[in-house]
């Protein structure tokens, strides 16, 4: 068996067609086709490709968002893809994930600090008040937040301050590998910099890995030392 922390094995999903595809008609589209790769302990891994090339449907597939229609999954020696219910809730704290829509990912009825407790609570069992209160304080202030922000909803926050919430959540837990599924695109430039920046403090604070999925090749050279790119669901470099 593989060292890497990750390996991924002729992983395919598949997808029902809508009524309204034109080609084919009904049946099946397969968004991942034979993907195989390895990645290695606080190792930055980049994955480009044009919009529709299955970059999110890798992301969502490896941390089993999206059911996998074929392929093994490994996670530190381990089948992840296979992992029991049980087994998946304790794996799951060692990959964390990062969505795109820094507003979307949030809970509008739910304050940053909440946001962050309710993951170290759900992850970690952490339910004492002052202890998940320093904790998360920490994380908020570990993404450049004032801890006093905890008290805001997503709609009294910037785009990159929700950003940054979402990191601490995802982050609090201190994973072994970060998922971060084009968590720039949909903000202003200036503070796509920021994020970047904050990842790259993060990762040499930490050590943790990183897969970071783009369609910005000039943000995952800055971000990843390797670089698969995807076409039509399948890997055309690696």
């Amino acid at each position: 068996m593989s060292a890497a922390m990750l390996r991924v094995e002729n992983l395919c999903v598949d997808f029902p067609r809508s009524r309204g595809w034109r080609r084919g008609g009904a049946g099946r589209f397969r968004a991942l086709d034979d993907v195989s790769f390895e990645l290695a302990e606080n190792v930055a891994l980049g994955v480009v490709g044009e919009s529709g090339s299955g970059k999110s449907t890798l992301a969502r597939a490896i941390l089993r968002l999206v059911q996998p229609t074929a392929g093994r999954i490994w996670w530190r020696g381990e089948r992840f893809d296979t992992a029991s219910r049980l087994r998946l809730a304790a794996m799951r704290r060692e990959l964390q994930i990062v969505f795109q829509d820094p507003f979307g990912s949030l809970d509008p009825r739910m304050t940053a600090a909440e946001t962050v407790q309710e993951a170290l609570a759900a992850l970690e069992g952490v339910r004492d008040a002052q202890a998940a209160g320093q904790r998360v304080d920490a994380a908020l202030a570990s993404v450049g937040l004032d801890p006093t922000l905890g008290r805001r909803y997503p709609h009294e926050l910037s785009g990159g301050q929700c950003q940054r919430v979402a990191i601490a959540r995802a982050t609090i837990v201190q994973p072994r590998l970060l998922v971060c599924d084009e968590a720039t695109s949909a903000l202003d430039v200036s503070v796509q910099a920021q994020i970047i920046n904050l990842l790259l403090e993060l990762r040499s604070r930490s050590g943790m890995g990183l897969m970071f999925i783009s369609h910005n090749p000039a943000v995952v050279r800055i971000l990843c030392e390797r670089v698969l790119e995807l076409r039509q669901g399948r890997l055309v470099q690696h």
